[in-house]
């Protein structure tokens, strides 16, 4: 079997990305504008979106729709949404694709409690993964949507903003690399998902606007104990 590849960087992608809230609808901006093929969807329906689609050029589909053909799909969608997500979803997605996934677990202020992350000590993107039914890339939970707008910067760029990313393909995990770079980011790689504790909310990194090393640092300094204002 042929080794898999990253996607080349640089070239235009096909991009799928569920939910069009504040990150969501941020990300359909910044990727439509770098050229690539973006599909939006939302829990409304498409007619919905067409302000967003007027903007952008991006296409609003059906939640049902938004990976077909894609190369990288976006889950940002509230937690508690996920297990309502359309079997099938990933139908018709373009082989080696990649996932990420930018939720956060607020169990007092939006989500409810969710015994396998409390109580089975699941990470948030790994409880994500098993719904999904598809490896996740965990990005962007702890970024400020206005950033993605307003503080993308050249690469080697002395301010540039990192993110830390985890996820446990190897492949997957650097072709999102890559295309936060080309959003303006650097990023810092957290581990495998079962790491991904490291970024949850109230963690150093959640948040943090800094460089790569502050990144890893604040990685580091992570406690696996949930903060009581996360849990339910």
């Amino acid at each position: 079997m042929a080794p898999r590849r990253t996607r080349s960087e640089g070239r235009s992608m096909k991009i799928g990305i569920i939910g069009a809230g504040n990150i969501g609808g941020n990300l359909t901006r910044r990727l439509a504008a770098l050229g690539h093929d973006v599909s939006v969807a939302n829990s409304r329906g498409p007619e919905t979106l067409t302000a967003l689609a007027e903007e952008t050029g991006a296409t609003p589909v059906t939640v049902g729709e938004a990976a077909r053909g894609a190369e990288v799909v976006i889950v940002t969608v509230p937690l508690k949404a996920v297990p309502d997500l359309p079997s099938g979803l990933f139908d018709g997605a373009a082989q080696g694709f990649a996932v990420i996934d930018t939720n956060n677990y607020y169990p007092q202020q939006r989500d409810g409690r969710i015994a396998a992350i409390e109580d089975d000590g699941l990470t948030e993107s790994r409880w994500t993964e098993q719904h999904l039914g598809h490896p996740v890339i965990k990005a962007f939970n702890g970024t400020y949507a206005q950033d993605i707008l307003d503080r993308p910067l050249p690469a080697g760029d002395p301010e540039r903003i990192a993110l830390p990313v985890a996820g446990d393909d190897e492949v997957a995990k650097k072709t999102v690399r890559a295309l936060i770079d080309e959003l303006g980011f650097d990023t810092v790689d957290a581990g495998g998902i079962d790491d991904s504790w490291r970024q949850q909310p109230e963690t150093p990194v959640y948040g943090l606007r800094a460089g790569a090393e502050a990144v890893a640092k604040a990685l580091a300094e992570a406690s696996p104990e949930r903060p009581a204002s996360f849990r339910g």
